[in-house]
């Protein structure tokens, strides 16, 4: 509840937990009845045609059970506490998560240290490491990049030689770290729809896929004036921006003309996370290795 803008929140739930057993054992007060001599009573309700209800009390075993109930939220809350309030025995939720995580950095943490030291190429070729940081790559990072490590539209193959910002292990473990934020700027208002169309038919010639050649020369020139800042003259990308190599065949998004023409008139935004406050350093060195080992195991 603390993560609210107001204590007011807390009192509304006090008052609505309150209320709630208070009305539950008013309700049970007021059918506190015993069964009556003779027989009792219709209600004059038919359903069906002849199914009737009759007036008698509530069962007393059902009203004792209900009762039992009422006793032991009032002792649980009592004990444990709600809202912005402490029970007697002090328990948190945040608390106990943070006194299982003390007990899992008491046994886990000496493990992954023993490899924080050492150097990340002959650590990529230690099975024991390896082991223990693909573990950590399905938890953590399966969902973008799959299970397999090849990576989804948008999301990059790990397992290839084509590295956005450099395949060094330092630069692995710092993308890990710190993250990655690549942004490409849309074009489209720029260049018209026809000066997309002409730079995508020569970006798709730099990699030899087939093109129309007099939109190819017309978009040489373009991508010269407005390109290369980012993918350079020749437009082999820089590693230092994250702007992808566009002479080879690897493509984040497709190499379709209409996948093109749409990167270059939309643009891009990619984000990846950082790990390093979920991780900590010493699993991050190891998952670095792990993903420097994936391009030889192909």
């Amino acid at each position: 509840m603390s993560d609210f803008v107001s204590d007011f929140w807390v009192y509304y739930v006090v008052g609505l937990v309150a209320l709630s057993l208070l009305f539950c054992a008013v309700v049970l007060a007021a059918n506190n009845t015993k069964r009556k001599a003779g027989p009792a009573e219709l209600q004059g309700h038919v359903w069906d045609g002849d199914l009737q209800e009759y007036n008698n009390p509530l069962p007393r075993w059902w009203m004792y059970l209900f009762w039992m109930t009422i006793i032991f939220a009032v002792g649980y809350l009592a004990l444990y506490g709600f809202a912005g309030f402490k029970g007697q025995l002090g328990w948190t939720s945040v608390g106990q998560y943070d006194s299982e995580m003390d007990v899992a950095h008491k046994r886990y943490d000496p493990i992954f240290d023993k490899f924080a030291k050492q150097d990340l190429v002959a650590l990529s070729n230690d099975a024991e490491a390896n082991a223990m940081g693909q573990r950590l790559f399905l938890t953590y990072c399966a969902q973008c990049h799959g299970a397999d490590a090849r990576g989804a539209k948008g999301f990059p193959n790990l397992t290839d030689s084509d590295w956005l910002y450099g395949g060094e292990p330092e630069t692995i473990q710092t993308t890990i770290l710190g993250g990655r934020h690549g942004t490409m700027p849309p074009w489209g208002a720029v260049l018209g729809g026809d000066g997309v169309k002409d730079v995508a038919n020569y970006v798709r010639s730099l990699s030899g896929l087939a093109n129309d050649s007099v939109r190819s020369a017309r978009g040489r020139q373009i991508f010269q004036t407005t390109c290369v800042a980012c993918h350079g003259p020749d437009g082999k990308g820089n590693t230092a921006l994250g702007a992808p190599n566009l002479t080879d065949k690897v493509w984040l998004y497709g190499s379709s003309e209409a996948t093109i023409i749409e990167t270059v008139s939309k643009g891009r935004d990619n984000q990846m996370p950082s790990f390093k406050e979920l991780l900590g350093e010493s699993k991050v060195h190891l998952l670095a290795a792990y993903v420097l080992s994936l391009p030889r195991k192909q």
